[in-house]
């Protein structure tokens, strides 16, 4: 393949304005088609991009001219709609979440190597700026051995549609939840030892939860909190940060996503005003000081994918870790449901 051919299923939000949008800025990857049920959006879609579009996953599958898969669909439909990609042949990118279980992700990634095809995840969220620069600064000792990381994303409104709904695998725990899980895995770089969470549900509208604290031991002693609300009008930092020399506090949202939606996420800068405050200690001085927030790269994501497939390069969102990813979250839902702690075994799967 001198060019991956590119179908993407689904036109709601996450198909409009990442996926199709991002693919066409990756050099090797082309947009070539887009599936959805709803007529004004394959209407909209082919007038946005000028491709062909089908009404069902399955045409889209079928069509030879279609290499790789993009499904940007409900969270309870990626396990089906990416074994039936893999089944017609195609490489196949899911949204996140991957999937409602760890078993079906497994299953779904036991399918990808069968098939000889690439299996990929959606966490753009491994380019933000704010969790390159917190990676940076943990490298380089300014806070030591990290103890404690806490982590959150606050808001206030609940989700509509599928995503308010409990049954098809929607709220908040699965959807920020699920970049803020991925990082805390990355940043760990330690297998779990237990996860123990607590939930709230007072969104009078929907069944899926206003408000969940899920805690992640991690058996290198961290211990990692991943918080995530609408039920907010006001907003905790979003990163602290406490290691055996010093503590870290950030503020604000990577800005990528309000250029991506005017077309021109290149042009995304952080302020000055998020700066990371950093207090520490170094060969005995006491340092208070602000570090720059690095700019993020959300379209490396899809050049990654591209140079996997044209260059064989390493991939770099493999199945497996998202799989490790998935667990947490189910586990942290049982969890909250039950009182429960929920502990890890050796081979990284839940045991309760």
């Amino acid at each position: 393949m001198a060019t991956v051919r590119v179908g993407v299923v689904g036109y709601g939000y996450a198909g409009r304005a990442f996926h199709t949008y991002l693919v066409g800025l990756a050099e090797g990857l082309e947009l070539a088609a887009v599936s959805t049920r709803d007529p004004e959006r394959r209407a909209r879609a082919a007038a946005d991009w000028n491709v062909k579009t089908f009404e069902q996953p399955a045409e889209l599958f079928n069509d030879p001219g279609i290499d790789l898969v993009v499904l940007a669909t409900p969270h309870d439909t990626h396990k089906d709609l990416t074994l039936e990609a893999l089944a017609a042949g195609k490489h196949v990118v899911v949204d996140k979440v991957m999937a409602i279980t760890a078993d079906d992700c497994a299953e779904m990634t036991a399918a990808a190597t069968r098939a000889g095809k690439l299996l990929s995840v959606f966490h753009n969220r491994r380019w933000d700026g704010d969790f390159l620069t917190l990676q940076r600064v943990i490298q380089s000792g300014l806070l030591g051995k990290v103890d404690r990381v806490e982590a959150g994303i606050y808001g206030y409104g609940s989700p509509r549609g599928w995503r308010g709904s409990r049954d098809a695998n929607g709220g908040i725990l699965y959807d920020w939840g699920a970049h803020l899980v991925d990082q805390a895995l990355l940043l760990a770089d330690s297998p779990v030892e237990w996860v123990s969470s607590l939930s709230q549900f007072n969104n009078p509208d929907t069944d899926i939860e206003s408000w969940s604290r899920c805690v992640i031991g991690f058996k290198s002693g961290l211990i990692y909190t991943v918080e995530v609300s609408n039920r907010s009008r006001l907003s905790k930092p979003r990163w602290y940060i406490s290691g055996a020399s010093g503590s870290l506090v950030k503020e604000g949202l990577d800005p990528q996503e309000s250029a991506m939606n005017r077309r021109e996420i290149r042009s995304a800068r952080w302020s000055s005003e998020h700066d990371a405050r950093v207090k520490t200690v170094k060969d005995g001085l006491e340092l208070d000081m602000k570090i720059g927030t690095m700019n993020g790269d959300w379209t490396q994501f899809y050049q990654n994918i591209a140079d996997a497939l044209l260059k064989d390069a390493e991939l770099a969102v493999k199945p497996e870790s998202v799989v490790k990813a998935v667990a947490v979250l189910e586990a942290s839902r049982w969890s909250a449901d039950t009182g429960e702690r929920v502990r890890f075994g050796e081979d990284g799967r839940a045991r309760r």
